[in-house]
């Protein structure tokens, strides 16, 4: 699903015209952006948080020649799922029917 698409869908669910629609979810996702370069974390309760996490320098190696090189530090956009959001792609498994007990064997006459 892209932009275009929530748009459409945010349009049709809410009476929007598709051009207001398109310019909410702009505005919305400018938001988070925003947030994000200045270093707030952003939460959505029921969907998930978007936070910036310091990355620190270390040693890489070239794949090429095998040569050590130094990766600079950097920032990086994670999101985190809220439990809600994860227990819908994941449903809880439904509980199986307990096995029915077995005849106990019957026990042979001694001749």
């Amino acid at each position: 699903m892209n932009t275009t698409e929530i748009a459409d869908r945010l349009a049709v669910t809410h009476g929007l015209s598709k051009v207001a629609a398109k310019q909410v979810v702009e505005d919305v996702l400018q938001a988070i952006t925003d947030a994000a370069a200045i270093g707030n974390e952003v939460s959505l309760p029921g969907f998930g948080k978007f936070k910036v996490q310091d990355r620190p320098a270390r040693t890489g190696r070239n794949p090429a020649t095998g040569e050590a090189i130094e990766i600079a530090a950097s920032k990086k956009l994670s999101f985190s799922a809220a439990k809600s959001l994860k227990d819908m792609l994941n449903p809880a498994p439904k509980p199986k029917a307990a096995p029915k007990a077995k005849a106990a064997p019957k026990a042979k006459k001694a001749k």
